[in-house]
């Protein structure tokens, strides 16, 4: 950490901790927008620094086991694609098991892949093969033998975010009030209560109702605060909607790829409206693909003239390079136009002779012929690109993809976030500097971004959409009907995280597996058969009376594992398949890596979805069996007293909620005895009293 500072261009002699003090506390010296650069740099800084590491610390041989490297490829360059960019198919005879996946930034080498500067994103992947484009033509070694691809860290993002901060520092007009107001400088307008003359979606509750009125009538911000199964992104698309059929154009975006694609679905079901994606098409859903950038561009008319003219610069690139390339060693000092001079002379200098300048003026000849189609191609397809946003009314895409190139000089008349709750404040700048009004939808009571740099953490964990909401709450509304989970579920999240507002819809309050279809249990031994009744929608299986229930931690791991636990997640989860519940239907959760890892290695079906809290945000199963882990004689809960953590936990199941975990030690934390009580008072509480598991 002490190096920071260097990175940061502060003096050698600050002392770290007054440093800190001031990055995070504020002061005189750093504004907030100078405090946001200054985070992101540090993160970014971070991610570099452990991708580096992994490769350094792991061999070649590890790293393809753990899925991160592909060894032993071939490339074979395959042309051009939408953008310029050229595409490489890298295979191999042997069957690749990675996790790589399309969309990632791969890092090509030959040897060392800490020696190479040559990145690229995966667009296309198959059981022998990974198509990757690269923004340049791939340079002759990665045709060869022996080529290595690694799953590596994303600047561009950063870079985007980075450009974003500066932008809105420098604001005028339009923006610069929006500034203000997300600064605190300047209160926004009171929303206006306008309600359209109709809602075309006519399924829309009366909470989704009056945000979308409160939303068309606002002029500067709304905020819609989202709980669980609410419908954000539903309420979201109506409002998007209604802004273009009152002639405004609509930017709307969310941080992933997953949140862009849906609200893209949503409305594409409006036949007649303009819509969209922006961003790589390798990031977007296969069935959406006809609604890209990339699609719509190969589909006008005169992209034929853009092809033709990348495919001539191709013709004559591969010309070119049989001739001698001017580098400094051999170009000797001279400039292009001395070469060529020298060249028509058949003149010889500095020890160059007439063959090798000679051959140095074709070189150069060819370049300038191969520079110009390639000038020609990109300004055709600017204008191609222009032409279609133009005509677009709603323009989706990621957060980082609303930062390229082509979007520098568009601005919408509504900027609409979705997962702004799970966005950084920098990335939602990305799209907010092209707006004139934000509407936002989250959950603050849910998982902020997960931040690696433990300086830039209190910075960039505070969203924006929670700055706001607490800062303006008169321009926010909260969705009160849940649509996910039954009632029993529901209840403790609804009295602990939102004020005991949220109401179950009828059609999901009393949902259990019985109403599902699913049979008794009747053949299974107590209290396995309590476990898994279909009646019951909330069990909590309480560890703290058997002797083996301790957590464990791994040599050099700092996340932790509890065997005990992961043994009666497996005898739970095979009693659901005995019971014929679908392995789609159910998920497993716990807090932390190492439960995961040794959860996926002892339950064998491919269907279940096991994963951490983190990375079950947004998601939701008929069945969630949640495993805790922590269990320990200091009764220390970690990382579990985040509430915003238990909360995700809590939301993830819509029929039965299955919690395991030693409350001995968990309720030391007061929200955790809450929720044991809860249960023994609404649910069914289990104490187990042997090993019987």
């Amino acid at each position: 950490m002490g190096n920071t500072v260097l990175i940061l261009q502060f003096p050698r002699t600050l002392n770290e901790k007054i440093w800190y003090k001031i990055f995070t506390n504020g002061g005189d010296t750093l504004d907030h927008y100078e405090k946001l650069l200054k985070a992101i740099e540090l993160e970014r800084k971070t991610e570099m620094e452990n991708a580096i590491e992994e490769i350094k610390r792991t061999s070649a041989f590890e790293r393809e086991k753990e899925g991160k490297a592909i060894l032993d490829l071939k490339g074979k360059y395959v042309g051009m694609e939408v953008g310029g960019l050229h595409l490489v198919k890298f295979g191999r005879k042997k069957t690749i098991e990675t996790e790589i996946s399309v969309g990632d930034v791969v890092l090509i080498s030959l040897k060392d892949p800490l020696k190479s500067d040559l990145y690229g994103t995966v667009v296309e992947k198959t059981k022998r093969s990974l198509t990757v484009a690269l923004t340049d033509h791939p340079p002759r070694w990665v045709l060869k033998d022996k080529v290595r691809i690694d799953l590596f860290f994303n600047d561009v993002t950063f870079k985007r975010m980075e450009d974003a901060i500066r932008k809105i520092m420098k604001a005028k007009g339009r923006l610069s009030v929006l500034r203000d107001i997300m600064l605190g400088r300047v209160k926004p307008a009171s929303p206006a209560n306008y309600t359209p003359s109709h809602f075309f979606d006519e399924n829309l509750n009366e909470y989704q109702k009056e945000c979308v009125s409160l939303s068309l009538g606002s002029k500067d911000i709304f905020l819609i605060h989202g709980p669980p199964g609410t419908g954000k992104t539903r309420t979201l698309t109506e409002i998007i909607v209604q802004e273009v059929m009152r002639g405004n154009k609509v930017l709307a975006t969310a941080d992933s790829n997953t949140a862009a694609d849906n609200i893209l679905m949503n409305l594409i079901k409006y036949k007649g409206l303009k819509v969209v994606r922006i961003g790589h098409p390798a990031r977007v859903e296969k069935e959406l693909k006809q609604h890209t950038l990339s699609f719509l561009i190969e589909n006008e008319p005169d992209y034929s003239t853009v092809r033709y003219l990348r495919e001539e610069a191709q013709k004559l690139s591969e010309k070119r390079d049989s001739f001698l390339k001017p580098t400094p060693q051999f170009r000797r000092g001279l400039s292009d136009e001395e070469i060529l001079r020298l060249s028509k002379r058949k003149g010889s200098v500095r020890g160059l002779s007439k063959a090798v300048i000679s051959s140095m003026a074709r070189w150069i000849e060819y370049n300038v012929r191969v520079q110009k189609f390639y000038e020609e191609a990109k300004n055709l397809e600017e204008r191609i690109v222009k032409r279609i946003l133009e005509r677009s009314d709603v323009v989706v895409g990621t957060n980082s993809s609303v930062g390229m190139e082509y979007m520098e000089n568009h601005v919408f008349d509504v900027v609409v976030i979705d997962e702004a709750s799970q966005s950084t404040e920098p990335s939602c700048l990305i799209p907010i500097i092209h707006g004139k009004k934000i509407v936002m939808s989250g959950d603050h009571k849910q998982l902020p971004p997960t931040i690696l740099n433990p300086q830039a953490e209190p910075i960039l964990s505070k969203t924006l959409f929670e700055r706001l909401i607490e800062s303006y709450p008169s321009n926010s509304r909260l969705l009160r009907i849940q649509y996910r989970m039954n009632e029993k579920i529901m209840e403790f999240s609804s009295k602990f995280f939102y004020g005991g507002k949220l109401i179950a819809d009828e059609s999901v309050k009393s949902r259990t597996l019985r109403s599902l279809g699913i049979k008794n249990a009747s053949s299974f031994e107590h209290p396995l058969k309590d476990i898994l009744s279909p009646d019951e929608p909330l069990v909590l299986v309480d560890t703290s009376e058997i002797p083996e229930r301790f957590e464990r931690q791994r040599p050099g791991s700092t996340s932790r594992e509890n065997a005990l636990e992961a043994n009666i997640v497996c005898t739970i989860v095979d009693g659901f398949l005995k019971m014929k519940v679908s392995p789609g239907e159910i998920g497993v959760i716990t807090p932390y890596d190492d439960q995961v890892d040794l959860l996926k290695r002892m339950i064998k079906n491919e269907g279940i979805k096991v994963s951490s809290v983190d990375g079950f945000q947004g998601r939701e199963k008929e069945i969630i069996i949640l495993s805790l882990v922590r269990s320990n004689k200091r009764k220390d809960v970690g990382f579990l007293m985040d509430e915003r953590r238990l909360n995700v936990s809590l939301t993830r199941a819509k029929s039965k909620l299955v919690i395991i975990g030693d409350f001995s030690t968990l309720s030391h934390d007061p929200l955790y005895r809450a929720l044991l009580i809860h249960v023994k008072d609404n649910g069914k509480y289990i104490l187990f009293n042997n090993a019987i598991f």
